[in-house]
């Protein structure tokens, strides 16, 4: 096969963007989970050949109208990337080494179901550069994964963990959910335990939001759907913090824990507020001062780029104002904050000036902190982040 980083080929010479990263999104799924709002469908009868020839597509037409230098991370999500075969992993591989820098600087993520990927798939993987696995654990309690309706048993879980570590995968995230139908406080506490176990270097924490269009939204609105209250909910929040930080995983986002130089640079660029490329059906994309949508629908989506043009559903340039309320809304889910100095500099008016009476009364409440130059969420805050974030939207 040779040297995949020789694939790389952007011509730059109508200069570069600043953009951070990318994200490129698989739809398809093998199984559908119960509480999953995402842009995807059922693998079976898919075009998935067709599609990932039009995701080729889309990055030849998006490098040429936006070409960039570096890159500090790509990530593959879903939908299940995992569910493709290896020839088509392969496949996409070739892809992003043709348009996009890889280099082992580089954080490259794709997302995975425990129990998806076989040693010949990691082994692709490991080859073209991916050195971060995703994994959806979610929880290790398999009468709770069966009734959310994942397909894996945590069984799944070790050996997947197994396998990626003997083909050399050393940076490896695992995602846990809570507040999910009948889960117990102990029930948490038990996978979180599981967690410290397998020895992964992140891992990420959420709460369920039951979204319509969902499994679970239908069986709200019948009344079958039986969560834990909002006490219990905010509990198992403060376990999962206080066990973390017990177990070495700093907290430096809302719901994302890491060992020290772990944390997903990925996830970071979107905090920040910085730039970067959406490819694929339902992707968005921050490029230029613009914030883009892709056509959703599969079949639409890879008719769109058959007439060799991007597959762009909405584009909303955003304002000052527009930025300004994302900088802060977005940046105050990190542990460490919004930057004073980062603000001015970048905006050319003091973050008081812009949101004084907001901050005052937000720090009233004792919802967020000054420390030194950050503004940031307290541990009140943490536990009530939507509401401070929605002081920073108000007109």
């Amino acid at each position: 096969m040779g040297d995949p980083s020789n694939l790389f080929s952007i011509d730059l010479k109508g200069g570069a963007f600043l953009v951070n990263a990318l994200y490129i999104h698989i739809p398809f799924c093998t199984h559908i989970c119960h509480y999953c709002d995402f842009n995807k469908v059922f693998l079976k009868g898919q075009p998935v050949d067709e599609y990932l020839e039009a995701l080729d597509k889309e990055m030849k037409l998006t490098t040429k109208r936006f070409p960039t230098g570096q890159l500090k991370s790509i990530f593959i999500g879903g939908g299940t990337p995992t569910s493709l075969n290896h020839v088509q992993l392969e496949n996409l591989m070739k892809s992003i080494h043709t348009y996009f820098p890889v280099n082992s600087a580089l954080e490259f993520t794709i997302e995975a179901n425990p129990g998806d990927l076989t040693k010949e798939k990691l082994s692709v993987l490991k080859e073209y550069g991916v050195n971060r696995l995703s994994l959806g654990v979610q929880t290790f309690n398999n009468d709770l994964l069966k009734k959310i309706g994942r397909a894996h048993r945590s069984d799944d879980v070790y050996r997947t963990v197994e396998d990626a570590k003997t083909i050399g995968f050393s940076n490896i995230s695992v995602d846990l959910m809570y507040g999910l139908p009948g889960q117990s406080i102990e029930d948490v506490e038990d996978s979180l335990n599981k967690v410290f176990h397998l020895n992964v270097q992140h891992c990420s924490a959420y709460s369920l939001i039951v979204e319509p269009k969902t499994v679970f939204y239908n069986l709200m609105n019948k009344g079958k759907l039986h969560l834990p209250g909002e006490d219990a909910e905010a509990n198992m929040y403060e376990l999962i913090m206080m066990e973390m930080e017990k177990h070495g995983f700093r907290q430096y986002e809302i719901s994302n824990y890491a060992k020290l130089g772990y944390e997903s640079l990925h996830n970071i660029v979107y905090w920040d507020n910085e730039e970067y490329y959406g490819i694929g059906a339902g992707a968005h994309s921050y490029l230029n001062g613009v914030r883009r949508s892709n056509i959703g629908p599969v079949n639409k989506y890879i008719h769109s780029l058959k007439e060799e043009k991007l597959p762009i559903r909405e584009e909303i340039p955003l304002t000052k104002k527009d930025q300004m309320e994302e900088e802060m809304f977005l940046g105050l889910r990190k542990t460490k904050g919004v930057s004073l100095s980062k603000f001015e500099a970048k905006f050319s008016e003091s973050i008081f000036n812009v949101y004084r009476d907001n901050i005052e009364h937000l720090l009233s409440q004792q919802l967020i902190q000054i420390n030194s130059d950050y503004i940031q969420l307290t541990k009140k805050g943490r536990m009530l982040g939507n509401e401070v974030f929605q002081q920073f939207l108000i007109s």
